[in-house]
């Protein structure tokens, strides 16, 4: 026998209401913490050649030619220049070469892993290349050896021949590393020891290196459960940069992937390039132990380096105590984006977890949510790599950035210089924060939501993507049936997320709708122009800041305003669909205009139908206005997508 639809109803509430929803967890990002571990080696000054007596060569052990010998150790080189810093190169900057090097690993990964892991990093590198140029030096990178390392004393009388230089081995040194990889001879410089301070005389301690051809970073990517990893399961990856060049720019570094995101039950490649741009944007110089390094460069079409000096300290707290990076380009981007001429707008930096008197290396979240270098990253649908982090990127120095290339960042945009600071979040003067823990949709409307705040927040909440299937581009995450969708809500390519209180007018007119997050579709007219279209309804025009009602509805869907049909660029995502249509001032939709009915999904179980049954009407009428909420919660916003965990530390 078919229950009636009310009863249904009741059972489907009743399994609602026993369902317990967990708030997505945080990916914390501790390459902060880690670079702390790590020794830089960055090249000396160069010291003269040595010359032999007058007609003669200097005997060598090793019967390689007389080279250049840095002062503290060796620099970074290039054959056919060794020991000296190349000639500027007279091309223009050329998109930066990326090498990556998989060390052995001591956790054998399938095949399969293998294959996730070097199309994300191959994927990322390709989108890194074509955002960063350089200067390239000709000839292969040949990185250096640590001087404190190899060496136990150098010569340190001036008027010495082999003044700095190193006189005697340690018997202790073995080799280089980066972190935990060790580096192989072939990567590296070669090696001499002066056993005589005022001799020619010198003993190969370690020979030249072949070198990479065509390399202008060296990436070691370290695939491991390492011991950060299996510590901290909310740490999915970490990276540090380990050597720079004479004019300060990271050469080397070191990406650990954990092996458990490569698992096939959580992988997602989208989500993987994103952690892998994330640390190579740590390793190419957003990193606080950087900053203090960056060039001041009025023009990066000449050799890196030329006209180039120290900016000094870049970090300053504005009148509030945020922290922050002040570089023009920095500066400029963000009162672009705020729509402000205020002058302290620097870059800020998340302060949670900072060390007394020192910065993180990521963005604070409250003011550049959704950027690829924020303290937290959720749903990496809803990632972007924006125009202030490539902003900071140019301001390094150490290259020339296709600026033109940064995606759009919707949070905070016009919002003005207060946008994100603690007593503009928590009074609600933004509709991009949130009080409570209410219903709604995430700022970027492909996600329902619900208002959450996390220690990056500090108490300020915002509309985060629920857990397990919310997204509402997605027609597979339909559940109610046509009967039982009260809100008339459609899922699907073209469907957004909205603030609603719609409900039919044949069901129970005289509840009020809770305003709450649902699915429509919406086609583009114009720039920040649209229409939506609810279930049964033709299409109607909703004002951009404004409401609409909808013939056979009570209540009203809000129109939001700058966040639908102006960004272009902001997409769905590639992985899910064959036709991503985006919100743009074109009209992009019609070829996706079949009707997009809900289907039946059962999931009581029958006991609950027991329940349900002895139930008396007048019980129910009297709990209506109680179950009205749960029915929207279940309809509009009853389920939740898992989070991207938020924080990547360097990852």
């Amino acid at each position: 026998m078919v229950s009636p639809p009310s009863q249904r109803l009741w059972v489907r509430m009743l399994a609602v209401m026993m369902v317990v929803n967990f708030p997505g967890a945080l990916q914390r990002c501790i390459s902060d913490e880690v670079q702390t571990q790590v020794r830089v080696v960055r090249p000396a000054p160069i010291g003269p050649i040595s010359r032999p007596p007058s007609g003669q060569q200097p005997p060598l052990t090793s019967g390689l030619h007389p080279r250049r010998t840095p002062l503290h150790g060796l620099s970074v080189k290039r054959r056919g220049y060794l020991g000296q810093v190349a000639p500027p190169p007279s091309a223009p900057p050329q998109p930066i070469r990326i090498h990556t090097w998989i060390p052995r690993e001591r956790d054998n990964l399938s095949e399969a892993e293998k294959n996730r892991l070097m199309s994300a990093v191959e994927e990322a590198v390709r989108v890194v290349s074509s955002l960063l140029s350089v200067n390239r030096a000709p000839g292969p990178l040949l990185l250096s050896r640590d001087v404190k390392k190899y060496c136990k004393f150098l010569w340190s009388n001036s008027r010495l021949t082999n003044y700095n230089r190193c006189g005697r081995a340690n018997k202790n040194y073995r080799n280089e590393t980066c972190l935990d990889v060790t580096i192989p001879d072939d990567h590296l410089a070669g090696c001499d020891i002066y056993l005589e301070p005022d001799s020619p005389h010198r003993t190969v301690l370690r020979p030249e290196g072949a070198g990479l051809p065509d390399t202008d970073l060296l990436l070691y990517l370290h695939l491991q459960s390492s011991d950060k990893c299996r510590a901290e399961p909310d740490v999915l990856a970490y990276a540090v940069h380990c050597q720079t060049d004479t004019q300060g720019r990271p050469v080397a570094g070191v990406v650990v992937i954990c092996r458990e995101a490569l698992t096939a039950a959580t992988f997602n490649h989208q989500a993987t390039v994103q952690i892998v741009i994330h640390e190579l944007f740590h390793v190419l110089g957003f990193s606080r132990d950087l900053f203090h390094t960056w060039k001041d460069c009025p023009s990066l079409s000449r050799a890196v380096g030329a006209g180039c000096s120290p900016r000094g300290k870049v970090i300053h707290s504005d009148g509030s105590g945020q922290m922050r990076i002040y570089t023009p380009s920095i500066i400029s981007a963000l009162q672009r984006h705020l729509a402000s001429t205020d002058p302290e707008l620097g870059g800020p930096l998340e302060n949670l977890n900072a060390p007394s008197g020192s910065v993180s290396s990521h963005w604070e979240s409250r003011i550049l949510r959704g950027s690829i270098m924020a303290a937290v990253l959720e749903d990496w649908t809803t990632v972007r790599i924006d125009p202030i982090t490539l902003a900071a990127l140019q301001d390094t120095g150490w290259y020339t950035v296709n600026l033109s290339r940064a995606q759009s960042l919707a949070w905070g945009d016009g919002e003005g210089a207060a946008f994100g600071s603690l007593p503009s979040c928590q009074g609600k003067s933004s509709s991009f924060f949130c009080t409570g823990s209410g219903l709604g949709c995430h700022f970027l409307h492909l996600h329902k939501g619900e208002c959450q705040t996390d220690p990056y927040l500090e108490g300020c909440g915002v509309f985060k993507p629920l857990k397990n299937g919310s997204e509402c581009w997605k027609k597979e995450n339909t559940r109610l049936s046509s009967e039982e969708n009260w809100s008339g809500e459609i899922l699907g390519l073209d469907s957004r997320c909205f603030f609603s209180s719609l409900t039919r007018q044949s069901r129970f007119p005289e509840i009020n709708g809770s305003v709450m997050g649902c699915c429509y579709r919406h086609r583009c007219t114009g720039p920040n122009r649209y229409q939506i279209q609810v279930a049964g309804s033709e299409w109607v025009d909703c004002p951009a800041g404004g409401t609409v009602q909808i013939r056979g509805y009570q209540g009203s869907v809000f129109c939001p305003e700058r966040r639908l049909c102006l960004y272009s660029d902001i997409t769905l995502p590639s992985d899910d669909a064959n036709i991503y249509p985006s919100s743009s001032t074109s009209n992009p939709y019609e070829v996706l205009r079949s009707a997009q009915e809900g289907t039946w999904l059962s999931f009581g179980p029958p006991s609950l139908v027991t329940v349900a049954t002895a139930l008396c009407f007048t019980a129910a009428v009297s709990l209506l206005a109680a179950l009205r909420v749960c029915s929207l919660k279940c309809g509009c916003c009853r389920t939740r997508i898992h989070i991207l965990p938020e924080d990547h530390r360097n990852r």
